[in-house]
């Protein structure tokens, strides 16, 4: 759309794909944005799969096969190093599975700092939590229900000045090396906290909720 003579892109970003079907099932988080960051990077991003010229670079977007891993990486690397350094540090990560193993490696260094890791996974998952002297600040719950539980969402606490993720990956090999799939920040104030409170409240959850042990 062109307003005022300059293109202005509006832009619906999701954790999962199009599909009446699953619509009925499936819950998820999906943003409906005009932030001329996300718009310039989604024009990129299509423009690409469409085979247009060489590979293209994204500056909000986070796609995989290429960068999507390596970020989740450099956060959760973050959150460590914070905790060494004595500043706030903490990871709470919604997903279907949890499979990668540098990802997992990642997270057990990151416990083994001291950094609180809150994992809701729904369905496979091949990370140990509790175990002494590798995984005592990570805790694994799953909860099934009458919905499926489909949304990916990710907050890492920066020092204070969290930031809140959202994406169409699960952190396996499968989304992260295979397919083409993309991780998105949620920057509105007000969204981040609605992403946060939804984290809280399925933490928090006493009746579908289920903890994954040694």
């Amino acid at each position: 759309r062109l307003a005022n003579g300059e293109l202005k892109r509006y832009l619906h970003l999701g954790t999962v794909k199009y599909d009446d079907g699953t619509a009925r099932l499936y819950t998820d988080l999906g943003l409906l944005t005009a932030d001329p960051k996300l718009g310039e990077d989604a024009a990129r991003f299509f423009y690409g799969l469409e085979g247009n010229g060489q590979p293209f670079a994204m500056t909000s977007l986070r796609k995989a096969p290429e960068d999507l891993k390596p970020t989740l990486l450099n956060l959760i690397a973050r959150e460590t190093r914070n905790a060494l350094c004595g500043l706030p540090a903490g990871i709470v990560a919604k997903m279907n599975g949890l499979l990668d193993v540098a990802v997992i490696d990642a997270l057990y260094e990151a416990s083994r700092a001291g950094v609180p890791v809150e994992l809701i996974v729904r369905g496979v998952c091949a990370l140990m939590p509790g175990v002494p002297g590798l995984s005592d600040n990570i805790r694994v719950t799953s909860i099934v229900g009458r919905q499926l539980e489909h949304a990916r969402a990710f907050c890492f606490l920066n020092g204070g000045d969290a930031e809140v993720y959202l994406s169409s990956a699960d952190w396996m090999s499968r989304n992260l090396d295979r397919r083409v799939e993309l991780m998105f920040p949620v920057r509105d104030a007000a969204c981040k906290q609605a992403v946060c409170n939804l984290l809280r409240l399925q933490l928090a959850d006493t009746c579908k909720a289920w903890r994954l042990l040694p």
